[in-house]
């Protein structure tokens, strides 16, 4: 048996909204074989295997593949990681280092646009256009949806659907906040799903900060 924190990333000031992440502090505890079936068994939109604590070393699982870099499984995995005392400035993903911090209620990252796996961006000229959609299919190409709200102030509805990942639709997409962080090249505010909210801005390097609330929903025992 192995512990499993379940949290909740990307919150809004109200609380809502958040998509859920399943980490396991002591990933080395599951075997690299097992990783997979783990993940997809969990159905989080992504599981986190913390190799290494000390270093930041983790791995990343959707319900369908291993990922180099994602965005809420880091900034989720650093703020559990402070609650537990075991603070890091950088976690370390296949993809690269990344570095980590916090700043009153909100946990940062620092990424590359690079580090993104190819993610289509399609544009709607109104919120209301981009609530209305459906899903596509499982396994069809999924893409990420988007609308200005306040184009004055970076204010942006989004919602994705990674539906090639093994995803109808994602909550609260930090991998898409990247992209769109290094599109822009400005602060950007990004109203997702039912309730989550994201930012990202520019940082140093041609890098991408981006940045959210998290919180606990369960920590449970696993058998892998």
């Amino acid at each position: 048996m192995t512990v499993l924190h379940v949290l909740r990333v990307f919150l809004g000031k109200d609380g809502g909204g958040g998509n859920p992440l399943g980490v396991f502090v002591d990933g080395s505890s599951i075997p690299k074989k097992r990783r997979q079936a783990v993940a997809a068994d969990l159905g989080f939109s992504e599981t986190v295997f913390v190799d290494d604590a000390s270093t930041g070393r983790i791995a990343i699982f959707t319900p369908s593949r291993e990922m180099p870099f994602a965005g809420h499984p880091t900034v989720g995995t650093s703020w559990l990681l402070d609650r537990l005392g075991k603070p890091v400035d950088a976690l370390r993903p296949p993809a690269g280092e990344v570095r980590t911090w916090r700043d009153g209620e909100l946990t940062w990252i620092r990424a590359r646009g690079e580090w993104a796996l190819p993610f289509r961006l399609a544009e709607y000229v109104t919120a209301g256009e981009v609530d209305a959609l459906v899903p596509p299919r499982m396994g069809d190409p999924g893409f990420y949806a988007w609308a200005w709200l306040d184009p004055s102030s970076g204010e942006i509805r989004a919602r994705s659907f990674p539906t090639d990942f093994g995803i109808v639709e994602d909550e609260a997409t930090g991998l898409a906040a990247v992209l769109m962080g290094a599109r822009f090249g400005r602060p950007l505010t990004i109203r997702q799903g039912r309730g989550s909210e994201l930012h990202a801005r520019p940082g140093p390097d041609r890098t991408v900060e981006v940045g959210g609330r998290c919180g606990f929903l369960a920590t449970r025992e696993y058998e892998p």
